[in-house]
């Protein structure tokens, strides 16, 4: 391990990029997102990358997409309204199945909202944000050393899976600063993509191997591809053929879906024995694992179970967790979202939404009070 070092969240994900592997980044300064820019224009070169501010996001998603099918790995970082611009983009990488990562350090919104505010409210565009349908990773990570951890396995599932995945940070990570010790590069797990084996007159660059992911080529190393947004056949070209259609619909979600447990990512704390279950994610869960710690402390059997990967949605693990709470309560930073997902896998009855949305954290004794009411205490 290398020395204890204070880091900031926004930087622990640059460090992150770069022990991944990324060599380039595109993307337009918002706040408060902006440090991870401001760090790789800085890092970047030093490793041997690329850095370029672009005229907007929409143009810094496009540049990412580029990199990325010349076979580097590339980064993007936004908030809010740039990760609104980014969805078209996001989509198009799904369908043409370019490996890519794009962080989105959250604010209040909507619009412009409270640039300078935490907020958890893009859960649901995360999933939802791009047309169509699509798998999904999407990863919140809730400290300092885990956003350096949880921005490597980002970039190792993009490259594995071949798909863009998206980084969800909050601005309590973001901006938060932690005493973390980092681990040296050669202990850091680094998964590149597959590539092809055959002579280049045979590839197809979007027929499966049997874990559903193609092996990608190089732009300009002699195989040939065609990449586009519309449905397509194994080497990229355009097709209105129903039963291709559905095979790369499919396809699109089931490299994903069977690989459900590699990707999913969680912590429990006390729920052996709770009588009382807190899901949270993201900034939200240094207020929720001290609620639960004090509850303890005041003899309610109280639990927490931290979701790090948010999409795809954990919903068994989430079931296991609450199957014996009497209540399971559901702080988030926004107006209700990741509840009404839990709301599929716990009995409706059973579930308490806790919301704030005025651009402040969730103090300790906001989470406790419903705890200690549902749990019997006083």
């Amino acid at each position: 391990m290398a020395k204890p070092q204070l880091m900031q969240g926004n930087q622990a994900c640059a460090v992150g990029a770069l022990a991944a592997g990324v060599k380039f980044f595109a993307g337009y300064p918002i706040t408060p997102s902006t440090e991870v820019a401001e760090i790789l224009a800085e890092m970047l070169p030093k490793f041997g990358g690329k850095f370029i501010q672009m005229e907007d996001e929409i143009a810094s998603m496009g540049a990412v997409c580029g990199a990325a099918l010349t076979g580097v790995k590339a980064i993007t970082a936004t908030s809010g309204p740039g990760f609104s611009l980014k969805q078209e983009l996001i989509g198009y990488a799904a369908m043409a199945e370019i490996p890519c990562v794009i962080v989105n350090v959250q604010r209040l919104g909507p619009s412009t909202g409270k640039p300078t505010s935490p907020a958890q409210g893009d859960v649901m565009q995360a999933r939802w944000g791009s047309h169509g349908d699509r798998g999904v990773i999407a990863l919140s990570p809730t400290s300092v050393r885990e956003t350096f951890d949880i921005t490597v396995k980002a970039f190792n599932f993009a490259e594995k899976f071949r798909t863009p995945v998206i980084l969800l940070l909050d601005e309590v990570i973001g901006h938060m600063r932690e005493t973390v010790e980092l681990p040296e590069s050669g202990e850091v797990e680094v998964i590149d993509r597959k590539r092809p084996s055959g002579p280049p007159e045979d590839y197809q660059a979007y027929k499966p191997d049997a874990d559903g992911v193609a092996p990608m080529a190089d732009f300009g190393e002699g195989y040939y591809y065609h990449v586009t947004g519309l449905v397509h056949d194994y080497k990229g070209m355009p097709s209105q053929n129903n039963a291709l259609t559905t095979e790369l619909i499919d396809r699109l979600h089931t490299k994903i879906e069977r690989a459900r447990d590699e990707i999913t990512i969680y912590h429990e704390d006390y729920t052996d024995d709770a009588d009382v279950l807190v899901v949270a994610y993201g900034g939200t869960t240094r207020a929720a694992i001290a609620a639960v710690k004090e509850a303890r402390a005041q003899g309610v059997k109280a639990g927490l179970l931290t979701l790090v990967t948010i999409w795809p949605f954990p919903g068994e693990i989430v079931a296991k967790a609450a199957q014996k709470a009497k209540k399971v309560i559901v702080p988030e930073l926004n107006y209700g979202q990741l509840v009404g997902e839990i709301e599929r896998y716990v009995p409706r009855e059973k579930v308490v939404s806790l919301t704030r949305y005025d651009g402040e954290l969730f103090r300790p004794e906001e989470i406790l009070n419903p705890i200690i009411t549902a749990g019997g205490g006083k």
